[in-house]
């Protein structure tokens, strides 16, 4: 938060500065988790390096929802506001660099900074591009077949095709790996109708 905040918004640096030394920084292998469903979340989630996935549990299969990139800052968002229990575990798919920003202290930022009209207008901006993308997402997911949800994929953030393992983005498009090597099999042809 206060990484990729500081660089975005340097007109506030006076706080950023003042919460750097709170910030934890881990490095961790591939396959850490993070943060386990049901666990609540105590903590902001900066990622310097790596990737990381949000999935939940379905009868014993992985459904992943989301992957975080280098300049991401993330938690579980509910969890982490209401203190209940996570809906998604978190965890490194890449050997990663992250940093932790305790719960405690992300409340005194925020109060610190909510009387800064330029401050509530960043969150108001950053909260509304995350609702869109979800809820481009969610539509996609009902209204497009896996072909066009992959298509838009490639076109839109090619990036995770390129960095994540196809099992996981099978997962994230609600196919089988099996599927999604046909659906790129078909691209790869042409032969894919959309």
């Amino acid at each position: 938060m206060v990484f990729h905040f500081r660089e975005q918004f340097p007109q506030l640096n006076v706080y950023w500065e003042k919460y750097l030394p709170y910030m934890q920084r881990r490095e961790v292998p591939a396959k850490t988790t993070l943060l386990k469903e049901g666990q609540v979340s105590q903590s902001y989630i900066f990622v310097e390096k790596g990737c990381v996935r949000a999935y939940f549990d379905k009868d014993g299969s992985e459904k992943t929802v989301q992957f975080f990139f280098e300049n991401s800052g993330f938690s579980s968002f509910d969890s982490f506001v209401n203190e209940v229990p996570s809906l998604f575990t978190i965890e490194t798919i890449e050997p990663s660099v992250i940093y932790l920003l305790s719960r405690v202290y992300v409340l005194q930022l925020i109060g610190e900074l909510s009387h800064e009209p330029s401050f509530v207008h960043i969150i108001l901006g950053i909260s509304a591009a995350r609702h869109k993308r979800y809820s481009d997402e969610l539509v996609s997911f009902i209204r497009d077949t896996p072909e066009e949800r992959y298509q838009r994929l490639l076109a839109e953030r090619p990036h995770i095709v390129r960095r994540v393992a196809q099992h996981y983005i099978a997962s994230y498009l609600g196919v089988s790996a099996v599927h999604l090597s046909r659906i790129k099999s078909k691209l790869a042809k042409g032969k894919a109708h959309f």
